[in-house]
């Protein structure tokens, strides 16, 4: 048995028939860490204390032949935007970074609670903005698949320690992309659950209308898994919502017969890699030859979701960021003579070059004369995107796209393009705009073996049919 490229199941499996204990599996992955990390970047912070202890408390259980958790021994690691009690939590930002929380997110209690074992801290671009993790204060992430290569954006991190098999499943956000980008370009599992599908209580904030939390894997199964555990009302997050929570694990085994599924030709026009479209169009035959109906559909306003979404998120992002002023907590200039001379220094310093970029964006578009110009139509703009979901959806009962418009870039390629590389988020950023979910999942590599993703979209609080269609899809081989 190979600890390193477990499954959940498997983990899990492993310790209730005392084939291998939880310490065994910790062990084995930071060992891990240790020979291939170095190279790869994806880890800030280890939790090794926390770690061995959540271990014996899982042996313990499993000694006595108490029945498991859902997640027991899991070793999983999660992105430094989610708070930890105790342990280091930086958001990549030299701003925050001797930030140690006094409580946990509510996602990572959760985690927790289920008996996975958190290993630490992953990085990812600074305040989570960012499409190459090469905006981390603390040190760019590399591709597995490729070391020259960026893993995608923000989340990294979360995306390179499961393809590198330094966790079994990890925590990422997703605010334009961040989650099902780099599970693309890395070639995992990355799942973004409906807004407000999963408590943001503990997640340091970057736009506040559109961040979420979900899970990367290593198969759609284990994507479905975590979304149980942290999925949920959390009375600490007023805009968690009181839906029900479905056994995602147990919805997979309908299958994905008989369901419509959407195919945009906004997604498939300009700008496309002729590699990434034929792998994504063969996909789209695979779900046809399974038994689902292909529909042609259109989401007009699609065109307009780049501009729409870097106003919205700089603006909320500038409102956000406010509160890092030095006086709290966080990082401090230590040669200010005066309160705002601080404040200036503080921010010069502790911000890096992209964060400092949004927020200048997010300011001017809420000075006087310019919020109704941009601001608010931003906003009316998305309006006119989520109405264009909704008349897609009343026809089919999910949509399959790109998850990139290519596979993983070379690192430095597009660092001194902003635009070029807001462009890399352009399938992404849609369903985050209109509130949806969405998971991607490998459907084929590049010649040069990159790996490619397919993005598959659902209604509100319907993840249970994305999941059931990547899974058919996954199972298909």
């Amino acid at each position: 048995m190979n600890p390193n490229g477990l499954t959940i199941d498997a983990a899990r499996s492993a310790i209730q028939e005392r084939k291998a204990t939880a310490f065994d599996l910790v062990d084995a992955h930071y060992e891990k860490i240790a020979h291939e990390d170095e190279k790869i970047g994806a880890y800030l912070t280890l939790s090794k204390e926390r770690a061995l202890e959540k271990a014996e408390q899982i042996d313990v259980l499993a000694r006595k032949g108490d029945p498991l958790p859902p997640l027991a021994g899991v070793p999983v690691g999660i992105k430094d935007v989610l708070c930890t009690r105790g342990v280091r939590t930086t958001a990549g930002s030299k701003i925050l970074g001797n930030f140690i929380p006094p409580y946990d997110c509510t996602a990572v209690a959760r985690m927790e609670s289920a008996g996975a074992i958190v290993l630490g801290k992953l990085n990812c671009d600074e305040f989570a903005m960012g499409s190459s993790n090469e905006n981390s204060a603390w040190k760019p992430v590399h591709n597995p698949r490729d070391l020259s290569r960026v893993p995608g954006g923000s989340s990294g991190g979360s995306a390179a320690a499961v393809a590198a098999d330094m966790a079994v499943a990890t925590l990422g956000s997703d605010t334009g992309g961040s989650i099902r980008q780099p599970a693309s370009f890395c070639g995992v599992v990355g799942l973004m659950p409906t807004y407000g599908r999963v408590s943001r209580y503990g997640l340091i904030a970057f736009a506040s209308s559109l961040d979420r939390i979900g899970p990367f894997s290593k198969n759609v199964k284990d994507a479905a898994t975590v979304l149980g555990v942290i999925a949920g009302r959390d009375p600490m997050d007023s805009t968690s919502a009181e839906t029900p929570v479905p056994d995602y694990a147990a919805e997979l085994n309908k299958g994905a017969r008989g369901l419509r599924v959407g195919v945009a030709k906004e997604y498939f026009g300009e700008g496309l890699d002729g590699e990434v479209r034929a792998s994504v169009e063969a996909a789209i035959q695979k779900l046809a030859s399974l038994g689902c109906e292909i529909v042609p559909i259109s989401l007009p306003h699609m065109k307009y979701a780049i501009p729409v979404y870097y106003i919205i998120a700089t603006v909320e992002a500038s409102s956000n960021l406010v509160r890092f002023d030095g006086v709290r907590y966080g990082y401090r200039a230590k040669d200010a003579r005066t309160l705002s001379q601080m404040y200036r220094r503080t921010r010069d310093q502790g911000f890096g070059a992209e964060v400092k970029r949004r927020i200048m964006l997010g300011t001017y578009a809420l000075s006087a004369g310019y919020y109704d110009a941009y601001y608010l139509k931003a906003q009316r703009v998305r309006t006119l995107l989520t109405r264009d979901f909704e008349e897609a959806f009343k026809q089919v009962d999910a949509i399959v796209t790109p998850t990139s418009p290519t596979a993983a870039f070379k690192l430095g390629e597009k660092s001194d393009d902003p635009l070029a590389m807001y462009l890399a988020d352009i399938y992404t950023v849609t369903a985050d705009l209109a509130g949806i979910c969405g998971i991607s999942i490998p459907c084929g590599e590049t010649k040069e073996k990159l790996p490619i993703g397919m993005q598959i979209l659902g209604k509100h609080f319907d993840e249970s049919t994305i999941l059931r269609v990547a899974h058919a899809y996954e199972q298909a081989g």
